[in-house]
């Protein structure tokens, strides 16, 4: 019987010892520590900025590392729209990074600057840059108009986006486009943005100056 208690006793030592040497292993040690911050998805961001952002130091435990705050860190870099941080054992940080595109340039302080599909001031245009210009009183991320009209501008197919010279907005429902050939278009607001796309590309068929599709059920030309 006592025998059997040792045996019990001991077999129950070796196998917290084991646990403990994993749990060791695995949470504490650098052994299945980062090795390498691995960035995906970054042209416009350089990777080692990214790296940096992470704020993961070298032999860190993988497994302790907080995902979450990694991915904030990474998200607070401008040129960033989106991340998703995975763990890659035994020592891989993988970090992949959705940026910002560009759609429109904007004056931002008397000085021409690119924006995003949310308003975000992403730099300064060059002047190969081809991109729609951005007329609204106050551009900004937290501007309604400036969401309206950038809403629209990203609706739009690419080729006719890529025809249009210039996307207006007063007030968030009065947003219209100026297009290369001089054309000009009476959106209205956001809204319908599908049906009225649809519309404009058949009346676009159809030689004018203007076209009013604010109301796509029932629009003029002139």
């Amino acid at each position: 019987m006592r025998a059997t208690i040792w045996r019990v006793g001991l077999a129950t030592l070796l196998t917290g010892g084991v646990v403990g040497a994993a749990t060791w292993l695995v949470f504490f040690s650098s052994v299945l520590g980062v090795r390498d911050v691995r960035v995906t998805g970054s042209a416009r961001v350089p990777a080692d900025d990214v790296r940096r952002a992470s704020g993961v130091a070298p032999g860190t435990p993988l497994a302790r590392v907080d995902l979450e705050e990694v991915e904030r860190r990474v998200a607070a870099l401008t040129q960033v729209e989106s991340v998703r941080v995975d763990r890659g054992w035994p020592g891989t940080l993988q970090v992949a990074v959705v940026e910002r595109t560009p759609v429109a340039v904007a004056k931002v302080n008397g000085r021409a600057m690119t924006m995003d599909r949310y308003g975000v001031v992403l730099g300064e245009a060059g002047v190969t840059a081809r991109l729609p210009l951005l007329r609204v009183q106050r551009p900004a991320p937290d501007d309604v108009a400036t969401r309206s009209a950038l809403t629209v501008l990203t609706a739009l197919p690419e080729r006719l986006r890529a025809r249009v010279s210039e996307v207006g907005a007063p007030s968030p429902s009065s947003v219209s486009l100026l297009l290369a050939d001089g054309r000009e278009v009476t959106w209205g607001d956001a809204g319908r943005s599908a049906e009225k796309t649809r519309v404009l590309q058949s009346l676009l068929k159809t030689r004018a100056a203007s076209y009013d599709v604010s109301s796509p059920d029932v629009v003029t030309v002139k």
